[in-house]
């Protein structure tokens, strides 16, 4: 018995072992083909350069991050919101017969390939709106102008795509908050929804953070629903109506075309992605440290 559980330990830990060398080796790769140019053009003019003309020899990749925060940003401000209500309403309130019914169609999302989003969003977002937001908007700024094709239909695309990670993360958080406080809350006369907001939210805060910043990482990397909806404008916003191009529908759209000095400024992006998820998972790790502590 020894025996077989020694040979499963050593299966296991060569899987580990591949997964770390896996980033490892990846890691080295992307850094190894970015750092030059980086060094070539200047850290601070490809971070902060307004102009990405490959064909031109200008490397400035501020349009492209700036897409990319407003489009994640604007997602993370619808999706979280419904995300933690769903979980709520899954976790509190919905009976069992309901949630038996919107628990797998919550899950089915995730399931759902991005470039179908992205063809929803093409066919059916993007037209409306071109005919139905943009006249709203138009009546407060005439000068307003969209084709559809935008971080608004960017934003609300991929906050739809980040519904599955907030409301099963929140979810579980919520419901591993221990009975005795919900029991405790309520006998000493709180309502239901006093203890809901007071009481099982803040004891399920590190889950439900947690749940939002593994959001925001699958908003920041997603590419396929992403290029065929925003536009792929490389120009720093100004509003929610404007075409903008992301860091990652960059390096996925000019890859295939790129000489090699514009390759290696599309890997030097792919750093900055590295950088910024990896920011990301600190910030997640971290938080859940803190807030266990507490």
């Amino acid at each position: 018995m020894k025996k077989y559980e020694k040979i499963i330990e050593g299966i296991l830990l060569i899987c580990a072992a591949m997964a770390t060398v896996s980033v490892f080796v990846i890691t080295i790769f992307i850094f190894k083909e970015g750092i030059p140019i980086l060094k070539e053009y200047g850290v601070m003019n490809f971070l902060f350069g307004k102009t990405w003309a490959p064909t031109n020899g200008e490397y400035g990749a501020f349009p492209m991050i700036m897409g990319s925060i407003s489009v994640t940003l604007g997602a993370l401000i619808i999706g979280i919101p419904m995300g933690i209500t769903c979980a709520v309403f899954l976790a509190e309130i919905a009976p069992k017969s309901i949630v038996k019914v919107f628990k797998p169609a919550v899950e089915l999302l995730a399931g759902i390939p991005s470039v179908v989003y992205g063809f929803f969003g093409l066919s059916i977002l993007v037209p409306f709106i071109r005919m139905y937001i943009l006249p709203l908007i138009q009546r407060v700024n005439q000068d307003a102008y969209t084709s559809g094709y935008s971080i608004l239909a960017g934003a609300v695309i991929l906050a739809i795509m980040i519904l599955p990670t907030i409301v099963n993360i929140s979810e579980n958080a919520i419901r591993s908050v221990p009975i005795e406080y919900k029991q405790g809350s309520l006998a000493l006369g709180a309502s239901h929804f006093e203890t809901i907001t007071k009481v099982i939210i803040p004891a399920a805060k590190s889950g439900i953070i947690t749940s939002v910043v593994l959001g925001m990482g699958r908003a920041v990397g997603e590419t396929m629903a992403v290029i065929l909806i925003t536009g792929n404008m490389p120009k720093i916003p100004g509003s929610m109506l404007d075409s903008v191009a992301t860091l990652t529908g960059t390096i996925a759209m000019e890859m295939g075309y790129a000489t090699p000095i514009h390759q290696k400024a599309l890997f030097a992006t792919g750093i900055i992605l590295f950088v910024f998820i990896m920011l990301l998972n600190i910030t997640a790790t971290t938080t859940m440290k803190r807030l266990g502590a507490k």
